[in-house]
Formats: C-alpha cells, structure tokens, sequence
C-alpha cells in the first residue's frame, strides 16, 4: 500500500500456510526534519520526527483495484456463462438443421407420393375407358344365348376361344380394379402419415427455435454485462493511472523537501545482479519483472529488502535467512535476534530502515552509501512502485541503522 506523502518500497513478507514464505508490500517515507515535521515523539528522552501521511491516493487507489478485481471476477464468471450459451445454440442449430433436413426429406417423399398417385389416377382413369369398352363388347356378346354364341361360331374350337377370352377380360378388369384401388389407398395411407411426420417435425423446429432464441437473447444480454464490466474495468484502470501519477508527483515533492533528491535511477543499478538462481533454480535479479521470482533470502527480486539483502550478502559475504520474514520494519528485530548491533546513527554500507507507521506499516528498507551532515545517500530498490533502482539524498532522521559489518 502507498499513501500520499509516502514513497513506496516493494512487497515482501512472511510465510504462508502452504509456502515456505509470502511477501507482502513494504513501503518507505522520508521528510526534512524541519520543514514536514508535524508530531514529535518523545520516547525514552529520544526526539523522533514523525513522518506525516495522508491515505487520500491508495485508499482511492485500492478501492479501484478490489472493484476492478471483482468486476474481473464477474467477467470471468460471464464468459464462461457466455461460453454454455454458445455451445448450447451451437447444439439447438444442429438440431434444428437435422430437424429442417428431415422435414425437407420428408416433404420430398410426400410431393413424389403425391405425383404417384397423380399418375395412378391418370392410369386408373385409361383403363376404366379401355375397360368399358371390353365390358360394353361382352355385354353386346352377352346377350346371345349359349347355343347361339355356338351356332354363329364357325368351331368348337372357336367357341372356346371366345368364352376363355371372355373370362380373361373379366378377371383382368377385376384385377386392375382391384390393383389401382389399393396402391392409391397405400399411397393416401401413406401421405397422410407424411403429412404427420412433417407436422410433428414442424412443431419440433419451432421448439428448437424458440429454444434457440432464448439462448441468443441471455448471450447477447451476457455479452452487454462484459461489455459493461470491461468498460468499467478501462475507466478505472485510467483513473488508477492518474491517481498513481498525482502519488509518484507527491512522493518526489517529498524526496526533493528538504534537501533531499533523487540522484540517479534505472531498470538496474547498485550492483544488484542482472541474473542469479535461487536455491530452487529460479531466475531473480533486474532482469526480471518485479516481484516475479524469490531471491536467496525469501524476498522478491527487486524490492527494497531483497537489494539491500544481496549488498550485505555481498559486502560482508553472509545474509541471515530470517525464514522468509521480509518486511522492512522487521529487520531490526531480525537482526538484534542474531547478535547484530542497530543504532540510530547512519554508518557506511549500513542498511538505514524505516519502520512505517499506522497506514505504512511495512517499512522501507536502504543501503547507505554516503553521509554529509544530516543527509546521507542511499540506494534502494522499487521507490516509486516500478521495480527500479533509486540512488536518493534524505534526511537521516527517524531511521534506524543495522550494522552487518560490527
């Protein structure tokens, strides 16, 4: 967390229920003794300058970034709902197609039935002329007696033939009577059933589409709520730009009160390395994002307390690991704790800390090196919340100094 009239230093802090560490943000404030100074402390018969601060900008700051957070969340949630819709017009259209398909078959069979019966009819329609026309011939014929039909016939024989080809003519006309009667009853038997089937496959298609229907409208209902969020998402990301950038200003107001400035800054400095491996084979060092991977000693690759932990390491050839433990304000507790001496007065390649207050409770943490009068120059890691390195002119009051060299 930064607060107007803060300078921020980094993230580390203690374990976590399931790691061997957990870092949290560590932040620093410096001011002049005497042109900020609003409260003086006495303690012990010792005069401390307390630092003021205001939460105006990380209060407005963290509020749109838990916003942002939820309204991430939300998102996350809407799109995966989004996706279900997808997936289930994506099965209603299939359906609806397979439905269409048969129904398009169906109607298909039903117009070839239909013309079939078309044609029976046209047929049926032929033969009863040709038949009446054998029916009206055998009935002529039928009118004369059997031993007429035998006098006038010119043979036995002929006789014969002629009542064979009578009883032919009778069958046939039975038959084909017969014959066209059934196929147009199975082909209206038929069409009707069609015409079942269709119905029923209509009903079905307008289910489905009105199914699918539903489903468009909460997608499109869904996919309004993601704009929503994402539009909220942008301006609030914007406004955290610009209360970052109001923040930063403040913080550098109150680097250059005082006598204090910034002397030199860049994505790497101070020795702190480009590269190195931990314990675990993980990559930390400038070269990499800001608190992307743990150093040797439990701390963020470039926060304040892992810079300053890698100069003692450096400079003295030994780093407690204090378990993991990386907040600022606990390093001289720390280092009382194994047999290493703090005081109040700055000493070079000694770590100057800030101990943090009520609404900065994580302290900040500085490798000195140099002193003139009251000011001393420090380097430090991730000042103004960007990972980088600052070498800064401050007050050397209300810090407390732990000597890893005796």
């Amino acid at each position: 967390m930064s607060t107007y009239g803060r300078l921020r230093i980094g993230l580390n802090k203690t374990k976590m229920k399931n790691n061997r560490w957990h870092n949290l943000p560590v932040t620093k404030l410096f001011k002049s003794r005497t042109a900020l100074a609003l409260t003086v402390l006495l303690i012990s018969g010792v005069t401390l300058v307390a630092i003021a601060k205001a939460d105006q900008y990380q209060q407005q700051i963290d509020s749109l970034n838990n916003q942002n957070a939820q309204d991430q969340s939300n998102l996350s949630a809407l799109q995966l709902q989004a996706t279900s819709y997808q997936d289930a017009i994506t099965i209603l259209q299939q359906q609806i197609a397979g439905v269409q398909f048969a129904i398009a078959t169906n109607q298909t069979k039903q117009q070839d039935i239909q013309q079939q019966i078309a044609i029976d009819q046209a047929q049926l329609a032929q033969d009863k002329t040709v038949l009446s026309d054998d029916i009206e011939a055998m009935y002529v014929n039928g009118q004369m007696t059997t031993l007429e039909m035998l006098a006038t016939s010119k043979s036995l024989s002929s006789f014969v033939d002629a009542e064979t080809y009578r009883n032919a003519v009778q069958d046939k006309i039975q038959s084909d009577l017969t014959s066209v009667t059934n196929l147009e009853n199975e082909l209206q038997q038929q069409n009707s059933q069609l015409s079942i089937v269709i119905n029923t496959e209509k009903l079905q298609n307008d289910q489905l589409s009105s199914s699918e229907a539903q489903e468009q409208g909460m997608l499109a209902y869904d996919q309004q709520q993601q704009d929503s969020y994402n539009q909220q998402i942008q301006t609030n990301q914007q406004q955290v730009a610009v209360l970052r950038a109001e923040q930063i200003a403040a913080n550098r107001q109150l680097v250059n009160n005082g006598g204090g400035e910034v002397i030199y800054s860049g994505t790497c400095g101070g020795s702190y390395p480009a590269s190195a491996a931990n314990a675990y084979g993980s990559l930390w060092g400038c070269n990499y994002p800001l608190d992307n991977t743990i150093d040797n000693w439990g701390m963020y690759n470039r926060e304040c307390v892992s810079y300053t932990a890698w100069m003692v390491y450096k400079t003295f050839g030994y780093m407690p690991y204090w378990g993991g433990i990386g907040n600022a304000n606990e390093w001289p507790a720390d280092a009382r704790a194994a047999g290493i001496a703090t005081g109040s007065v700055p000493k070079i390649d000694s770590v100057a800390i800030y101990m943090g207050g009520a609404t900065d409770p994580w302290g900040h943490a500085m490798w000195v090196v140099g002193i003139d009068g009251n000011m001393i120059t420090v380097d430090q890691y991730n000042l103004y919340y960007d990972g980088n390195f600052y070498e800064t002119n401050i007050d050397d009051s209300g810090l407390t100094y732990i000597y890893f060299g005796g």
